[in-house]
């Protein structure tokens, strides 16, 4: 494994296999009340430029659960949002604490603080890329389908972060994926350019072929942090692109729902598809938490290799 967890792209099928394995330990001594403080006297920096419940919550209570410290920096609290350059905030950073995790916009700017830290970096999430996020849904599907190749996987909506990180983790890990988008809204082309050199990918703009014999459907919100103004020009594009009980008839009979949250019901969900498959969403929500403590265990703890 990498020293960073910067995006999905750079870790093999046996790095994203070795983090669900770890997550689902995680997870298990968490649930018996096993004591894993594996990060004792360890310190996570936490730069957020976007807002958060989810990822803000699941990292500062996992370094807890961990025996470590989290220190929380919003873009208003460090010099980076007063134009501070990355490189000198990672210089820094890293002398003061043990990993950093980073919610930004551009991807550039994780790459860059990777670059110059010594030690790991972890996406929290960038416009390109959520790896946490979806680490956390393949850790949901193997527990509930015990498997994950072969699995269809259709993804219904914005070819945003999600779309990016699902294709490749799905591909990686011997998935069938199929992607519905609006024309101009597809997925960010070194990805597809990734995709087309796997078998079982598959992309459309009709969301009933992408979903036809699917196994598990994930969709996400039209419009993103940063789109706000483009709501309404969203929602006219995505017509007809709703996860709702129609579409999702043509899926298997057993097929499962993941939604990254949080949810517009009656926009990219209807309310009663998220009711009836709301256990196995807020699952994959408190998986978060588990597959982040095995990555931040397998890339801060005394057990990595120095």
């Amino acid at each position: 494994m990498e020293k960073d967890l910067l995006k999905l792209l750079d870790l093999s099928e046996a790095d994203i296999h070795k983090i669900l394995n770890m997550g689902d330990q995680m997870k298990f001594n968490q649930r018996h009340k096993l004591i894993h403080n594996y990060l004792a006297g360890k310190t996570l920096a936490m730069i957020f430029e976007k807002n958060s419940t989810r990822t803000r919550v699941s990292f500062e209570t996992g370094m807890f659960q961990l025996g470590g410290h989290a220190i929380y920096l919003s873009g208003k609290d460090s010099q980076i949002g007063r134009g501070e350059p990355i490189e000198d905030t990672a210089r820094v950073l890293a002398r003061y604490c043990d990993g950093i995790v980073i919610r930004t916009y551009g991807q550039s700017e994780v790459e860059e603080l990777a670059k110059y830290s010594s030690v790991p970096v972890i996406n929290g999430l960038t416009d390109f890329a959520h790896p946490c996020q979806v680490l956390a849904d393949l850790m949901t599907i193997r527990e509930k389908k015990t498997r994950l190749e072969g699995v269809k996987l259709a993804y219904i909506g914005d070819g945003n972060n999600m779309a990016n990180s699902l294709i490749v983790g799905g591909l990686k890990c011997g998935m069938e994926v199929a992607v519905a988008t609006p024309k101009g809204y597809e997925p960010d082309e070194s990805v597809l350019s990734f995709a087309k050199t796997q078998k079982d990918f598959a992309l459309t703009d009709d969301p009933a072929e992408a979903v036809k014999y699917a196994e598990v459907v994930i969709t996400d919100v039209w419009a993103s942090m940063g789109q706000e103004e483009e709501a309404a020009k969203r929602r006219e594009a995505f017509k007809g692109y709703q996860i709702d009980k129609k579409l999702l008839g043509l899926a298997m009979p057993n097929v499962m729902v993941q939604h990254c949250l949080p949810a517009h019901r009656g926009e990219e969900i209807a309310a009663d598809v998220f009711d009836a498959h709301a256990e196995e969403i807020f699952e994959e929500a408190e998986n978060r938490l588990h597959v982040q403590k095995a990555v931040m265990y397998l890339l801060m703890g005394d057990n990595v290799r120095k």
